[in-house]
This record gives structure tokens, C-alpha cells and sequence, in this order.
């Protein structure tokens, strides 16, 4: 009995140790020379979740240096992100685009 009790104990370590995390993406905006930047601020607060600080800060970066990285996310949520960002854009006439960069 003692022996299959050790055998599954090392059957859930070895289990363990072979789970990995997701990679991890870096959600990037771009500067462009039509968006508002009030729209902007709205982006990030509403899709990337940021305080209105933090949000005139990256605005800001957008702004200065022509990008900024908004939020690191798995694939699935990155791409759900800038997918939101670009409907929203392109719904308010704004040509704002976001990609994604793998950390």
C-alpha cells in the first residue's frame, strides 16, 4: 500500500512540474496624428482598465515617444484588447491602432 501512495505522489509532482504559464503579450498603442487625446484617455480607462493618472501618463508616452505599452496579456486577452480598442476607434472615425509584441 505504501508503494502506490509514493507512486501517485510522484505522479502529481511530475504533473506539476510540467504545467507551464501562457506566454505573456505587451499590448502596444501607437501615436497617429488624428486621434484625440481625449479619446485616448477613454481607451485606457474603459479597455486597459487604468486610472485617469496612469491613463494621462501613457497617453502622454503615446504621445511624445509614438508608442506606449498599455497592458501585458495572454494571446487571447491581448487580441481581444486591441480588437475592442480598434471597433471603438473605427466606430469614432479615429485611424488609432494597437498591436501586440510577445514578452
Amino acid at each position: 500500500m505504501a508503494t502506490q501512495t509514493n507512486n501517485n505522489q510522484e505522479n502529481i509532482s511530475a504533473t506539476k512540474k510540467k504545467t507551464a504559464q501562457p506566454p505573456k503579450y505587451n499590448v502596444i498603442m501607437h501615436n497617429d496624428d488624428y486621434t484625440t487625446m481625449e479619446f485616448v484617455i477613454e481607451l485606457l480607462q474603459g479597455i486597459f482598465h487604468k486610472d485617469p493618472t496612469e491613463a494621462n501618463h501613457l497617453m502622454l508616452t503615446i504621445h511624445n515617444k509614438g508608442k506606449a505599452i498599455c497592458g501585458c496579456y495572454t494571446y487571447e486577452i491581448a487580441e481581444t484588447k486591441i480588437a475592442q480598442a480598434h471597433r471603438l476607434a473605427s466606430t469614432a472615425g479615429h485611424p488609432l491602432r494597437c498591436s501586440m509584441d510577445r514578452i
